[in-house]
């Protein structure tokens, strides 16, 4: 695994996120998540809260988002619960960013079952794009992270780029997923082969009549 991204300067991350606050519309999304629980379990409200707020800072940096120190304790305000819960909770989970990543944050899994199935050819093609581990590209539009199981094993190896996964990739469909996005075009997510989610590559081979309608194989089990 790289090392991990050193964390910003704590003086320029305040002087420049210290006055964060919810805006309009995340005010009242951030109202309607702490509802969701009973008096006394705000702290439930942790992860939805600290994603919704990455999702901002993300909106406001044009990339994918991460969470400043000031930001998560505006959250933990939120809540009323100390600061090192809600950074517990922050540093816990690799959905949240500890330090900014470029617009696109591409998470490619080097576990076992993707790298049998050739994860070391994503992160050729990574490369060859100009994508470091734990780098941001010059440009600021991609990040490389590499990552531990993203569950998707079935349909390794994979990445994850900000919201979606991109699964059975090779050298090739990695090049052209990278090319497609710093061309301002949204490929198409999941298998990146002949096969719907996690079915067999090329169409179902037991119970086919089951593709097409909600067929009764009850008489012919007879």
């Amino acid at each position: 695994m790289a090392e991990k991204p050193q964390l910003p300067d704590e003086t320029e991350v305040r002087a420049q996120w210290s006055d964060f606050a919810w805006t309009p519309e995340n005010a009242a999304k951030a109202k309607e998540i702490i509802g969701r629980y009973p008096p006394g379990r705000q702290q439930s409200a942790s992860i939805p809260l600290l994603d919704l707020a990455q999702r901002q800072v993300g909106a406001a940096t044009n990339t994918q988002g991460w969470l400043p120190v000031p930001v998560i304790e505006y959250v933990a305000r939120e809540i009323d619960t100390p600061y090192m819960r809600v950074f517990e909770v922050a540093t816990f989970y690799t959905m949240f960013n500890l330090v900014p990543v470029g617009k696109y944050h591409v998470q490619v899994c080097g576990t076992t079952p993707c790298m049998l199935r050739g994860s070391d050819d994503v992160f050729a093609a990574c490369k060859n794009k100009g994508l470091a581990r734990g780098k941001t590209t010059p440009d600021g539009l991609f990040t490389l992270t590499e990552v531990e199981c993203m569950g998707n094993c079935a349909n390794a190896p994979m990445m994850q780029i900000n919201d979606d996964n991109y699964e059975d990739l090779d050298y090739d469909s990695t090049t052209r997923i990278l090319d497609a996005l710093a061309g301002g075009e949204t490929p198409r997510p999941g298998p990146q082969v002949d096969r719907q989610t996690s079915a067999p590559q090329g169409g179902p081979t037991t119970l086919k009549a089951m593709a097409e309608e909600n067929h009764d194989y009850r008489g012919e089990w007879a």
